[in-house]
C-alpha cells in the first residue's frame, strides 16, 4: 500500500469536478508491479464512476496483479450505472486501497462488504483525512 498513489487518485478526482455533480469526485488509479496503468474520475451523471472509467483506459489490460486505489469506497448499488464493486471483483483485481468509507446509506460499508465477500484484500483509511477534506463539501460533511 502506497500513499503515493492514493495523492494521485485524489489529483485525478479533481477533474471530476463541476460536470460529475450531484455525485462526488471520486479518483481510481490501477497500479499494477509498481507502476500507473490507468486512472479514472467520475463522469457526469449517468456516466461511469471512477473505477469503471479506470478499467476502460486500461485498454483490455490485465488485471491481475492490480491494486485499485479508489478514494471512496466503491458504491454497491445498481442505479443509473452498476455497482463498482461488483465491476471490481468481476474484472479479477484482488487488492483495493479505499480511502474512506462513503457515508450514502446505500454503501456505507456494503461496498467494502461485496468485495471482501469476494476474497479482495480490502485497505482502509490511506490518505483519509486529505481524502475527507475534499470530499467534504460533497459528502455533507463538516
Amino acid at each position: 500500500m502506497n500513499k503515493k498513489w492514493m495523492r494521485e487518485a485524489l489529483e485525478v478526482s479533481k477533474k471530476a469536478l463541476p460536470k460529475c455533480r450531484p455525485n462526488p469526485p471520486v479518483g481510481c488509479v490501477l497500479v499494477k508491479e509498481g507502476y500507473v496503468i490507468a486512472s479514472g474520475y467520475t463522469q457526469a451523471i449517468g456516466g461511469h464512476h471512477a473505477e469503471v472509467e479506470a478499467i476502460n483506459n486500461a485498454k483490455n489490460t490485465s488485471m491481475v496483479g492490480v491494486t485499485a486505489y479508489v478514494t471512496l469506497e466503491p458504491c454497491a448499488f445498481v442505479g443509473r450505472t452498476p455497482a463498482c464493486a461488483n465491476t471490481l471483483v468481476d474484472v479479477g483485481i484482488r487488492h483495493v486501497v479505499v480511502a474512506m468509507l462513503d457515508p450514502d446509506p446505500r454503501n456505507n460499508g456494503k461496498g467494502i462488504a461485496i468485495l471482501e465477500a469476494a476474497g479482495v484484500t480490502v485497505d482502509m483509511g490511506v490518505y483519509e483525512k486529505e481524502v475527507a477534506a475534499f470530499l467534504s463539501p460533497y459528502l455533507g460533511q463538516s
